[in-house]
């Protein structure tokens, strides 16, 4: 999986701004789609199998939109000023490098500060593409881009910027390629705009209407030097999400992750994240609620330009998505 997850985490695609990413996942299915389909949001819509007797409605969603920035004004020198789409932390800025849809790259510089101690505010921050005036500049207002870092492969471990949810649009369309027919009629989602505000998985959730709804997405870890405090290890298995700051999982999605999970011998990890969310509750809301819960795979440096995964984790996580949506779900 290593190349497929190296052509989507190199590929330009902030927050509404999915195009290019969706062109590369739409090349990867389509011939294992039953049905597929783009709707107003840009979400790529992927039908395999049909519902019969017991079988269920569910949709699996991984977004395909990433952090980024947007120029707000460039100045007399040719400074490009901007803020945020999704995430962006000023302390992992300076100095880093941005790659615009049209190709142009810029490095993110800063006004010197007074205490060099001191972390940069967004203010401070601006995008140096080598101009000299805004007459020369090649980016203006309401251009975007996104963090330009290579994918590097460490082994068991991958570094690069948009793991946070490539890496788990890797994982679906994996699980897709390998789904066998069953009673199930499954919805593969490859959702636009989830980090800023789940807007794509909340509207395909109210188009497909599914009987269980399960997102792909990416964790934090507790596994380094004064990190956060949570039991959830790089390489020791994908983790069954409890809780995150936007949704309880139910009960039941749960109790079938972690049943499968030991049915079929799979490492795996319980996830309790206090800060973020993901497409499950945008799913476990829609219409009238469904149950929802959460595949997450641990990552380290969420939200960075340099996020790492371990590719063990990856594997295991397409493994127990085919295992739940080939078996039966009795609720």
């Amino acid at each position: 999986m290593k190349s497929l997850i190296k052509k989507l985490v190199e590929t330009v695609g902030p927050s509404g701004y999915e195009l290019k990413v969706r062109e590369v996942v739409r090349t990867e299915v389509e011939s294992f789609a039953d049905e597929i389909r783009v709707d107003a949001m840009g979400n790529l819509i992927v039908r395999k199998g049909e519902k019969k007797g017991k079988g269920k409605r569910i949709m699996l969603s991984a977004h395909m939109d990433e952090i980024g920035i947007m120029v707000t004004h460039v100045d007399k020198n040719g400074f490009a000023r901007f803020t945020t789409i999704g995430g962006v932390h000023p302390r992992t800025l300076y100095g880093s490098r941005v790659r615009f849809l049209d190709g142009t790259i810029g490095v993110i510089g800063g006004e010197r500060q007074d205490n060099s101690g001191s972390l940069y505010k967004m203010e401070q921050l601006f995008i140096d593409v080598g101009a000299d005036s805004p007459e020369d500049c090649p980016v203006k207002t309401g251009d975007v881009a996104a963090f330009e870092r290579p994918f590097e492969d460490l082994g068991n471990r991958l570094i690069s910027k948009a793991m946070d949810d490539r890496v788990c649009v890797a994982i679906l369309i994996e699980a897709l390629k390998q789904m066998q027919d069953n009673d199930h009629e499954v919805y593969f989602v490859f959702s636009t705009q989830e980090e800023v505000g789940l807007r794509g998985a909340t509207a395909a959730a109210y188009s497909i209407d599914p009987d269980l709804g399960i997102s792909v997405d990416v964790t934090l870890t507790g596994d380094t030097p004064r990190g956060v405090t949570m039991d959830v290890v790089l390489g020791k298995g994908p983790a069954v999400k409890v809780r995150d700051s936007g949704m309880l999982a139910d009960p039941r999605v749960i109790d079938l992750m972690v049943r499968t999970a030991k049915a079929k011998d799979i490492p795996h990890q319980m996830e309790i994240l206090l800060g973020g969310s993901t497409d499950a509750k945008a799913m476990q809301i829609s219409r009238a609620g469904m149950p929802a819960g959460c595949v997450s795979v641990p990552c380290r440096y969420v939200h960075s330009p340099s996020e790492m995964v371990d590719i063990r984790d990856v594997e295991n996580a397409v493994k127990l998505i085919k295992a739940i949506v080939s078996g039966p779900i009795d609720f």
